[in-house]
């Protein structure tokens, strides 16, 4: 029995009236895990709210960048979608796009690894959210295509065990990346952090170089008579008439603030240590990884209950854990370390993990499945848009510093609370 053979039963064993798998199926599920495993790494490694807001402080780029950070990456890997969805549609063999996208991130990561490396300034702050703005795009890519790509290669009971694996096997890169910087083994100075999003570039490169490799059947492209401009672009009457999904879209969007707060709670760190010193980003990459980690199961099991009671409960934890970042940063000086700063990141990372996993429940209990697909687009193309608009408290930080805008986020988040209070209970009925 080959080795990839006895990996794929100890990792995906099949239970009973599970389907037989395909004779390809042991090596596909390894390419698939080891191709997840290092984007997820090469997420750690060049984290829009952690590692790159403070490579550019690093560089000296204005606050109004490091704030459009988190908000380009998000609404970049959103807005596109619904466009990218119907390419994607036509094209036989999912594994090339899925590996375009890879690659294509791969390629804006060097990007911004040489923009760390060689610029400083408003010059750094530009060409690295341009490049962001790519990676972004590019991801978007990877995201409409994988699940195809996982149904044509992997058996439908086991394809958990293939995003469950990598996200532990990512999880643990991602802590260990974080010790480095605790210990100082890895320094936290602008060139030692370009070098990390350099080895991020190429993580990538190397997952789209593994996807390629899966032994995927093509499959019949979607023909002219499939698309259609009403296919690709949901109607907005969903948005703009009162109902439940519109006030989820609100709430949701308001729980954005857990999403755009930790690039603040990094300017804050930075200057609670002298603007850069080392110590403080290794604390915050270790509360990130550890939220991440610990927290998705039990925010599940919360929102299978009452995923309106846990979109409540997240909002009221990102609101208090944005304005403990708030107190912290405007504090500065006052004896607060960057574990103080850490352990309000460790809220408000769990704080948006609860948000993400019960707007996710609520979504999908609350549609039915003629309706859901076109729902969850138009969600998402509503929420990238809003995004966009949190490129604002960027500004706000540049003109006011970062607690002012930890502070606006806190007040968003609390926001979120009553209006989901409003929906109704989606696991009735």
């Amino acid at each position: 029995m080959a080795m990839s053979e006895v990996i794929f039963r100890a990792l995906a064993p099949s239970g009973p009236g599970a389907p037989a798998p395909r004779a390809a199926e042991p090596r596909d599920f390894l390419r698939h895990v080891a191709a997840l495993t290092l984007t997820r790494l090469a997420d750690a490694l060049i984290d829009p709210k952690l590692v790159l807001p403070w490579l550019l402080s690093a560089a000296g780029a204005p606050s109004a960048f490091i704030g459009a950070l988190a908000p380009v990456r998000e609404a970049g890997a959103l807005l596109p979608q619904i466009a990218l969805a119907e390419r994607v549609r036509r094209a036989p063999l999912r594994k090339r796009v899925w590996a375009l996208g890879a690659a294509g991130q791969g390629a804006a990561a060097l990007g911004i690894a040489a923009a760390g490396a060689t610029l400083s300034g408003w010059a750094a702050g530009i060409a690295a959210t341009l490049c962001l703005a790519a990676l972004a795009v590019a991801r978007a890519a990877c995201s409409v295509s994988h699940k195809d790509a996982l149904a044509r290669t992997v058996g439908k009971t086991r394809r958990g065990a293939v995003t469950g694996v990598a996200a532990t096997a990512g999880s643990a890169g991602a802590l260990a990346f974080g010790a480095l910087l605790w210990l100082g083994i890895v320094p936290q100075t602008q060139s030692a952090l370009a070098g990390a999003a350099a080895l991020a570039g190429l993580a990538w490169l190397a997952a789209a170089a593994v996807f390629l490799r899966l032994e995927e059947e093509p499959g019949a492209p979607a023909g002219p008579e499939d698309a259609g401009r009403g296919d690709a672009w949901p109607p907005l009457a969903p948005l703009l008439r009162p109902g439940d999904f519109r006030r989820f879209v609100a709430a949701r969007g308001l729980l954005a603030a857990t999403a755009l707060g930790p690039p603040f709670l990094v300017m804050g760190a930075a200057a609670l240590k002298g603007g850069g010193a080392a110590g403080a980003l290794g604390p915050l990459v270790l509360a990130s990884a550890l939220a991440a980690a610990l927290s998705s199961y039990v925010w599940g099991r919360a929102a299978d209950r009452s995923s309106r009671r846990a979109m409540m409960a997240a909002g009221a934890l990102g609101a208090a854990a944005l304005g403990a970042g708030a107190l912290i940063t405007a504090l500065q000086g006052a004896g607060a370390g960057p574990w103080a700063a850490a352990g309000a990141l460790f809220a408000l990372q769990l704080a948006h993990a609860g948000g993400r996993v019960s707007r996710k429940v609520h979504l999908t209990d609350m549609t039915d499945e003629k309706q859901r697909a076109r729902l969850v687009a138009l969600a998402n193309t509503a929420i990238g848009a809003l995004l966009l608009l949190g490129g604002g408290f960027g500004l706000l930080a540049q003109l006011a510093g970062p607690a002012a805008a930890l502070a606006a986020l806190a007040l968003m988040s609390a926001a979120s609370v009553p209006v989901a209070a409003g929906l109704a209970e989606a696991q009735r009925g």
